[in-house]
């Protein structure tokens, strides 16, 4: 039903993408897919990672300009950290920059996505989860490869809530843009198995040619690796521990966006990269959402550590406990 829901509401809304944000994101809002991480006394859906995998999944398969899954994760990470809830819009930030004095926070929170349009972002400094309010913070507009907002929030002693937890804001994120790589990548494979099947050249589709096939063999199963590599990570998140598999989703999941735009780019030609062609819709994202929440070089030093600490004896158990406790 959760799925259904979504996919019929991300569909009539990407099929209107000049809406104005604020009343794309009032219809988002009335859903409660902000809520899907809280529980019932908390007011929301009692979901687990695996329904947000699936909302975010869909958001990416459709290209959905909004952020369904940062204000998710911010509603979750205030709750668990025991700070207040927001009314309206909140917002994840990726990059914090800055210091914290006597209960004022200073510095600028970069790349934040739909961070102009929000009421609150959450950020994490030092250990600690703050939670900012956007009215006290200098806008300066950014976008993604996609146009999508990407603001810089710049803070002169502002005041803030703050509490230690053991969150690690920016592995969420992470998680967040595996989901949304997994749904682009099957959107995209599906649009060039579409074009492939359609498009006749020396009097048959180019689906028939071996080169062509041979892609988008390759291209499904990038794809199949992303969907699967997230699903455990939701799976491990819900056990409890999700560490080693937010950072291989996120690394895997890197690496497929780069290769799964390039192939469907191939497949179509030149006409995948008309404005009027709807492709660049999913693949302008994957090269954004590949260097957001940490980039290739950062989640290989970041898994590479964790996989050496384990030394060669303790990562077969390591793997082998966390696949029995999922």
């Amino acid at each position: 039903m959760l799925v259904e829901t979504a996919d019929r509401l991300f569909t009539d809304i990407s099929a209107a993408p000049d809406a104005v944000f604020a009343d794309v994101w009032s219809g988002l809002a009335d859903t409660g897919f902000a809520a899907l991480l809280l529980s019932e006394d908390e007011g929301g859906f009692g979901g687990d990672w695996g329904d947000l995998f699936a909302v975010v999944r869909l958001a990416g398969f459709h290209a959905l300009a909004a952020p369904v899954g940062e204000a998710a994760l911010a509603a979750w990470a205030l709750a668990k950290a025991g700070l207040d809830p927001v009314e309206g819009l909140a917002t994840i930030a990726p990059v914090v920059e800055g210091t914290i004095e006597a209960g004022r926070f200073t510095g600028s929170l970069r790349g934040v996505p739909w961070g102009g349009e929000a009421q609150v972002v959450v950020a994490m400094l030092e250990g600690c989860l703050l939670r900012l309010s956007v009215a006290d913070a200098v806008v300066t507009p950014g976008s993604s490869p996609a146009g999508e907002p990407r603001d810089r929030l710049t803070f002169a002693s502002a005041p803030i809530q703050a509490a230690g937890c053991g969150i690690d804001l920016l592995a969420c994120g992470a998680f967040l843009r595996s989901a949304q790589i997994a749904g682009a990548l099957d959107a995209a494979l599906a649009a060039s198995i579409a074009y492939a099947n359609d498009r006749v050249q020396f009097g048959k589709p180019i689906a028939k040619f071996q080169t062509v096939q041979q892609n988008l063999a390759i291209f499904a199963v990038e794809a199949a690796a992303v969907n699967t590599a997230g699903q455990a990570a939701a799976r491990a998140a819900d056990a409890g521990d999700a560490s080693l598999e937010f950072a291989a989703a996120k690394l895997r999941a890197n690496a497929a966006a780069g290769q799964g735009a390039a192939l469907a780019h191939q497949v179509h030609g030149a006409i995948g990269f008309t404005l009027e062609y709807p492709l660049h819709r999913l693949t302008r994202r994957l090269t954004g959402w590949r260097s957001e929440f940490g980039g290739d070089r950062f989640w290989a030093t970041r898994l590479g550590r964790q996989v050496a600490a384990l030394g060669p004896q303790g990562l077969w158990h390591e793997l082998a406990r966390r696949t029995d406790a999922a």
